[in-house]
């Protein structure tokens, strides 16, 4: 009897653009995996990493989520089938996921910002939190202790390279 491979094995997550100043700026409470409609030409101009979701966020309209302000490159064979590069995209999410989001949306400042967008087993998805936005003190604190953790870990490696 042949053994079945756990699910987490056969699941192929491919990367297509990352929004590293989304944890600069926000505190990131809480996360989600939304799918996002596309269009044809979209997905293929993600397959080929021509995206960009730095300025983008979401945001809760008439009961569904859209992702605004994200920038997919237009497919270089569309022609006339090509897309708007930066129009809203709706995003799949469970009602009770979305209805969860309005509540926290209500309160004073928290936001929508995408940290990923990437292909899961072929299908496009995007990494969703829920974030508040951080002082500027919070941001100074953050990249002292970055500083403090990489000179740490140069000492350390240092120290094992010269036994």
């Amino acid at each position: 009897m042949a053994q079945k491979t756990p699910p987490a094995a056969d699941e192929r997550k491919t990367s297509v653009a990352r929004n590293p100043k989304a944890t600069h700026d926000y505190h990131v409470l809480e996360t989600w995996e939304a799918g996002i409609v596309l269009t044809g030409t979209e997905v293929k101009s993600l397959r080929g990493g021509k995206a960009s979701i730095k300025e983008s966020w979401a945001r809760v309209r008439n009961g569904e989520v859209f992702l605004e302000g994200m920038n997919i490159t237009p497919y270089e064979q569309g022609n006339r089938y090509n897309h708007d590069p930066v129009r809203s995209r709706k995003l799949l999410l469970h009602r009770q996921q979305i209805d969860k989001l309005i509540g926290a949306i209500e309160q004073k400042g928290l936001a929508l910002i995408p940290l990923e967008l990437y292909f899961l087993n072929g299908r496009a998805k995007v990494a969703l939190a829920l974030g508040r936005g951080k002082k500027q003190h919070d941001k100074r604190e953050d990249i002292k202790r970055r500083l403090a953790d990489r000179e740490a870990a140069r000492a350390m490696a240092s120290a094992r390279r010269g036994k």
